[in-house]
């Protein structure tokens, strides 16, 4: 099997905030020596050091490069991944995350909608760490492909007390059994490659050629040519998509969740003021 690639484009990404930015590339396999064919496995590849946060201009540099592909290319499988060994991506930045309203809402949910019915099959490889928000974005992806010796899947927002959004919840309750999603987020479980495999995050263990014999048995460089891949998705995961990854899906949970926070500190209040009141007698 060929290894060598050839690069179809690479797009910058610009500094943001405290990140620095770095370079999004992609390449395709070269067609084994007497195939005239080219090849439709296309390999999205991340360098934003030092661990790929997922910034406004890192996300616009990603969907320009889901747009470059399908208008400009025949479809086939997509591949992401990092060059950076130690990380897929490591998430947010949070105080970039939380200082620009519409970081969620127009750029990273935005990424996650435009991933989840993407028109053509989707692979994350992760050769490193995914936390939080890297986590998230591969599970906006068809399939999971997890290095078996190097780095951990994991939703560490229980740890330092910032409680997920409703949009980042959906994704797990769409995707994980039940009491996956208690680990993954009651627990903050660290799930390295073998155990995120038997918890079904992800689909196997192995590396690139590992991904390239997965994407011939299962011929999924065919399952989008007959034009309604993308539509098959919009319907899979509807609640999804229309409910939390729309500006008006977002806007309506964030109220939600408003009314929700509000009840919940009135509930303390009053709690405590009885037990004090219990406490006279």
């Amino acid at each position: 099997m060929a290894t060598d690639q050839k690069t179809l484009f690479t797009l910058p990404i610009a500094p943001s905030g405290s990140q620095p930015g770095g370079t999004l590339t992609c390449t395709t396999p070269l067609s084994p020596p007497g195939d005239p064919s080219p090849s439709r496995i296309y390999i999205l590849t991340l360098s934003s050091p030092p661990d790929n946060r997922l910034t406004s201009t890192c996300c616009t540099a990603l969907l320009t490069a889901l747009d470059t592909l399908e208008f400009s290319f025949p479809p086939g499988v997509l591949i992401t991944t990092s060059a950076l060994p130690k990380f897929f991506s490591n998430g947010l930045d949070l105080h970039h995350a939380l200082s620009d309203p519409s970081f969620l809402p127009h750029h990273l949910y935005a990424l996650f909608r435009r991933f989840l019915t993407y028109p053509m099959p989707t692979i994350a490889l992760l050769n490193g760490h995914a936390f939080a928000g890297g986590l998230m974005l591969a599970m906006h992806m068809d399939y999971r492909v997890m290095n078996p010796a190097r780095g951990f899947a994991c939703v560490n927002e229980l740890d330092f007390g910032v409680p997920l959004k409703p949009a980042m919840s959906a994704i797990f309750r769409a995707k994980c059994t039940p009491v996956t999603y208690r680990k993954l987020v009651l627990e903050a479980h660290r799930f390295g490659g073998a155990e995120a495999k038997e918890a079904g995050i992800v689909d196997l263990t192995g590396g690139l050629e590992d991904v390239m014999e997965f994407i011939k048995e299962r011929k999924l460089v065919e399952k989008s040519k007959s034009g309604i891949y993308g539509l098959m998705k919009m319907e899979m995961y509807r609640e999804t998509v229309e409910g939390y990854l729309t500006p008006e899906g977002h806007e309506r949970e964030e109220e939600r969740v408003r009314r929700m926070v509000e009840a919940e500190e009135k509930r303390k209040e009053k709690g405590k003021r009885e037990v004090k009141a219990l406490s006279k007698l």
